[in-house]
């Protein structure tokens, strides 16, 4: 046998080992047998290095070295999942998602929610080309090295996958595993880890692979997402995910009503703890693919799925003192300072108190023994006070009358539940708060720039706003504490290329109060340019799709302020992109201006989701069910019957997708 054949023979072996191994759990020669073949082909490889293969076992062992992670663009945005805690819960989902699809049979596919760090693994021809971490949902870092040492991670499929697609899933850190870590390190005298979720994290981002190998991590696979796969149900895709070599937990369950979802929930609730991972909730999702793709997404989440969450752990505690955050918006947020307390796994020293209102319905005070527990098992919130435990001579809590860093007098208007300072141009925090976030990477994304440098530049008198970024000078930053010459030039030149943001992005940096991510999208859609914006009147921008009278004043008065235009005008001097770029303009028309459009079913030319890019292009909106208002109705194939008879009974005009892209080209 010639050394190609050899080596292809040996990894196609250790490739059958692995997955009987570490997928399976059902291994079929010993350590020590497993140990010498990869031995051998790691000598093999060494000496033949003509047939390298990107996808051998040899990587497992690690030893490739990440500077940097590239951040990388996820080509399907992973969106986070809504939470529900009680059964009501669930059933109003029901009738949202019965609403959305009409008179059809709806099931579900319930699953464990395993408590991990989120990973987007993507497939071409059957291997794995990249791994990327969640991110913001939209794009994320590049740790396929790191990841490629995960053993439950197939570096090549078998089977009938498709060409290309992504895969979705958590790795996670076992229990046993993890307390042998821990054990290690207090025996070398180090500070053990907190808890098996960071720390699994935090693997993923270690720059050597080598010391990610030595981690007993693991990779639990859940979703997958791309064109053409085959897959027409969440429990199928379940199932050719192990066909295809992944990890894929066995735990779930088929359910056709919310009372079998709930049994489900109450069983997992309690053996939970019998698993070896962590795992803070199900997900339930609407098995049907087709369904899913009626139901759509919000801006955040998938209308078609909902994460049941456990109850969360609590632990008591005392409430030392109650301390004033300033937001860049000005808005006040009251922190109880805790005694430290151990809870799911950290170590609890500070939780948000919200408001005036919460504080006075709990009748919360300083010195009080608490309820504290996890929002959703990540945010400390205060839940109970022990009143048997009150001590003697205990005062109602006096909500600050002045901000806390400027002395200026709050101002609470009718109606909003928070206190803000109103020294908009003077607060400290406010000055800083706005300058993170146009750093931020959902908005300018400036490399080499972090909230600390913010800070620290404006401690120094180098920055007071945004603008002041763009006239920085690598021989003023290299004085400053923890900035070499790199680290200088490195800042210097991320602002230099954030100039390439686009507008609608350029728009949400700005910060202007209730101006999120979506509400940017459509008034840089609508407006084209800042210009025109910042001349509209409060009638005009009520009247663009889902801005409110609320959202129209916070504009007028963001452009109605000189200190705000003068920014505006400096960073267009500095070459920040303030309009539409040519390229997109030349795809946007107003043609679909003032109508509204639903798409439903299978489309053969266009993906769904560039069919609805379409529709906005071209001015439209995106409908996601039929009324008296619809303009139109895009049926495709597999629609679902209920959309088509409530069109007909409205008389809403039905186009094929052929017609649909006729009318806009």
């Amino acid at each position: 046998m010639d050394i190609e054949a050899q080596l292809t023979e040996l990894r196609n072996e250790l490739r059958i080992h692995n997955h009987n191994y570490y997928v399976l759990d059902r291994p079929t020669i010993s350590d020590y047998e497993f140990d010498m073949k990869l031995k051998a082909l790691q000598d093999l490889e060494a000496a033949n290095p003509q047939f390298y293969d990107a996808t051998s076992p040899t990587l497992r062992v690690g030893g490739g070295v990440t500077k940097n992670f590239d951040t990388v663009v996820h080509d399907h945005r992973m969106y986070s999942l809504d939470n529900s805690y009680s059964k009501e819960d669930l059933e109003d989902w029901e009738k949202r998602i019965q609403r959305g699809l009409g008179d059809v049979d709806v099931t579900f596919t319930c699953e464990l929610k395993y408590d991990g760090a989120s990973i987007s693994l993507t497939y071409e021809n059957g291997e794995l080309i990249r791994a990327v971490t969640r991110g913001d949902g939209t794009q994320g870092d590049d740790v396929t090295t790191n990841v490629k040492t995960i053993n439950s991670v197939p570096l090549r499929l078998k089977g009938d996958y498709p060409e290309k697609f992504d895969i979705r899933g958590e790795i996670v850190l076992p229990f046993e595993g993890f307390a042998k870590m821990n054990e290690e390190r207090i025996a070398n005298g180090e500070e053990p880890y907190m808890n098996p979720r960071n720390t699994a994290s935090g693997s993923l981002k270690l720059q050597d692979s080598a010391i990610t190998a030595q981690r007993p991590l693991d990779c639990l696979l859940y979703g997958i997402v791309g064109r053409n796969t085959g897959i027409t149900s969440q429990w199928q895709m379940l199932e050719k995910a192990r066909e295809w070599g992944f990890k894929v937990p066995s735990v779930a369950k088929h359910c056709k009503t919310v009372g079998e979802i709930m049994d489900f929930v109450a069983y997992w609730d309690v053996h939970r703890h019998e698993l070896p991972y962590e795992t803070d909730g199900v997900v339930i999702k609407v098995n049907d693919l087709q369904q899913q793709e009626e139901l759509g997404f919000t801006s955040k989440s998938p209308r078609w799925a909902m994460a049941y969450k456990f109850k969360a752990e609590q632990a008591t505690t005392v409430l030392r003192e109650i301390s004033y955050q300033v937001g860049r918006t000005g808005a006040i947020t009251p922190v109880a300072n805790l005694e430290p307390v151990l809870l799911a796994g950290t170590t609890v020293k500070r939780a948000s108190l919200h408001n005036a209102d919460q504080i006075a319905k709990f009748d919360i005070r300083e010195g009080d023994t608490v309820f504290v527990e996890k929002g959703g098992e990540i945010i400390p919130k205060i839940v109970q006070v022990d009143f048997t435990r009150r001590p003697e001579g205990s005062k109602p809590t006096a909500y600050i009358t002045h901000c806390p860093e400027c002395d200026s007098e709050l101002e609470r208007t009718e109606g909003d539940a928070k206190h803000y300072c109103v020294n908009y141009y003077g607060c400290p925090p406010q000055i800083t708060g706005r300058m993170q976030h146009y750093i931020s990477r959902k908005a300018m994304d400036i490399e080499g720039m972090g909230s600390e440098t913010v800070t620290l530049l404006f401690k120094e008198g180098l920055v007071t706003n945004y603008a002041d970024f763009y006239e920085l000078t690598k021989e003023q930053l290299m004085p400053l504490e923890r900035m070499a010459e790199k680290s200088a030039a490195n800042l210097v030149a991320g602002v230099a290329a954030s100039v390439q943001i686009p507008f609608e992005r350029v728009l949400f940096a700005l910060g202007i109060r209730f101006v999120g991510e979506t509400v940017a999208k459509k008034l840089a859609r609508a407006y084209k340019n800042i210009d025109a914006l910042s001349e509209a009147t409060e009638e005009a921008l009520v009247a663009v799709d889902e801005i409110g009278e609320r959202i129209a004043k916070s504009v007028l008065e963001f452009f109605g302020n000189a200190t705000n235009r003068a920014i505006i005008d400096r960073l267009k001097r500095h070459g920040v992109q303030f309009s539409i770029s040519e390229e997109q303009l030349q795809h946007q028309t107003d043609k679909l201006k003032g109508r509204t459009i639903v798409v439903s079913g299978v489309f053969e030319t266009i993906g769904r989701n560039e069919l609805k890019k379409l529709i906005e292009d071209n001015g439209g909106k995106v409908g996601s069910s039929i009324s008296s208002n619809t303009a139109y109705l895009v049926a495709g194939d597999k629609m679902g019957p209920s959309k088509r008879t409530k069109a007909e009974k409205l008389g809403v005009p039905i186009i094929s997708e052929q017609e649909f892209l006729q009318m806009v080209n």
